[in-house]
C-alpha cells in the first residue's frame, strides 16, 4: 500500500490569484479565508486574489500562504485525500504541523503573522542578503563558507541547489569563492532579510514567547522538522524547533531522504507553484510527485491516486 507525503512550500511561491478557484468551489475553504480575515483583521480576499503590493512582503506573505495552504488541504481531505506524513519548507512546516493535527489552523494562521513581522524588521533593509547556489555539491559549499565569517547556508533544496544568507558584503565575498570553485551560477534572492541566519537569532527568540501561548495538541501522525530533519511524533518538541528554525538551516533534501527511508513513495506539494516538485525529481526521480496548486488539480490527482 502506498504511503503518501504532503508537502508544503514557503515564501517565495505567492503569487496574486492563489486559492482564489478553492474559495469560489468549496465552502471550507472559504470558511478558512473568512476566519482568516476576521482573526487578523486583514483582508485575506483581497491580499491573495488579487494583484497588490503587500503580497511580496514577509510581514503578509507567511500568512496569506498558509491561509491558502491549509484552505487547499481541508478541501482535499473533505474529498478522502490524507496523507500519512507531512514536511514543509522553512514556512510551509506550520502548514505541515497544522495538517498533522499539531494545532489549530487559525494558531498557525496567527503565529505565522507574528513571525513574518519579526522576520520583517529583525535585520536592517540591505543589511543582509541570500543567493541560490546552483551546481556545486552541498560539501564544496560548506568548505567554501568555512573561510567566509558572516555567511552560513539558509537551505539545502536539492542535489546541486544551496541558498546561502548572511551580512550582504559576506554573501558577495562567498559568491565569488563560489564563482571560482566552479559554481555553475549564483542567483541574488530579492528577499527582505537574510532569513534562517545568525543575524536572526533574536526573532527566533522572540517568537519563542509567541509559541508558549499556542494550545498544542497531539500528532495524529509525524512530521519533519527542517531543524533536524528528522520526524516528530511529540509534539513537546514543536514549540523549540521552531523558535529555532527562524536562524537555522532549512534541512530539505535530508528531510526528503528522512521521507523516503520511512517507506514514502507518493508525495503530493499542495500550495501555488511547483517549486518542492522541481526539488524531488533531482532527490527522488523514480518517485511520484503531484501538486495540487489549483481547483483543477484535485480531481487528477485523486483519480491518479486511485490508480496507483
Amino acid at each position: 500500500m502506498s504511503k503518501i507525503a504532503f508537502i508544503y512550500p514557503g515564501q517565495g511561491a505567492q503569487k496574486a490569484g492563489m486559492g482564489a478557484d478553492f474559495y469560489e468551489n468549496s465552502r471550507t475553504a472559504g470558511d478558512i479565508y473568512d476566519e482568516a480575515s476576521e482573526v487578523l483583521g486583514l483582508d485575506m480576499k483581497a491580499l491573495c486574489f488579487e494583484k497588490n503590493d503587500r503580497l511580496d512582503l514577509t510581514e503578509y506573505t507567511q500568512a496569506a500562504m498558509v491561509t491558502t495552504c491549509l484552505a487547499m488541504t481541508r478541501t482535499v481531505e473533505e474529498m478522502g485525500l490524507k496523507p500519512d506524513i507531512t514536511a514543509g519548507l522553512s514556512l510551509g512546516e506550520y502548514c505541515a504541523i497544522a495538517a498533522a493535527g499539531g494545532f489549530g489552523d487559525m494558531d498557525a494562521v496567527k503565529t505565522v503573522r507574528t513571525r513574518g513581522i519579526l522576520m520583517q524588521n529583525a535585520v536592517p533593509a540591505g543589511e543582509g542578503a541570500m543567493a541560490a547556489i546552483l551546481g556545486l555539491a552541498k560539501e564544496a559549499v560548506e568548505r567554501i563558507l568555512a573561510s567566509v565569517t558572516e555567511v552560513t547556508i539558509a537551505n539545502y533544496n536539492c542535489p546541486g541547489q544551496i541558498v546561502i544568507t548572511g551580512r550582504a558584503e559576506a554573501v558577495q565575498e562567498a559568491c565569488r569563492k563560489l564563482n571560482d570553485a566552479g559554481a555553475r551560477r549564483m542567483m541574488p534572492l530579492k528577499v527582505s532579510g537574510p532569513f534562517h541566519s545568525p543575524m536572526l537569532a533574536r526573532a527566533g527568540e522572540e517568537l519563542a514567547a509567541e509559541l508558549a501561548g499556542i494550545r498544542w495538541k497531539e500528532l495524529k501522525f509525524p512530521y519533519v522538522t527542517n531543524v533536524t530533519a528528522q520526524e516528530i511524533t511529540d509534539i513537546s518538541q514543536t514549540a523549540g524547533l521552531l523558535a529555532r528554525q527562524v536562524s537555522a538551516p532549512v534541512k530539505w533534501e535530508q528531510s526528503m531522504e528522512t521521507m523516503l527511508r520511512s517507506g514514502v513513495d507518493i508525495f503530493v506539494e499542495i500550495g501555488p507553484g511547483k517549486t518542492l516538485t522541481g526539488f524531488l525529481k533531482k532527490i527522488a526521480p523514480d518517485k511520484k510527485v503531484m501538486q495540487i496548486g489549483t481547483w483543477k488539480d484535485i480531481e487528477s490527482v485523486i483519480r491518479e491516486l486511485k490508480a496507483c
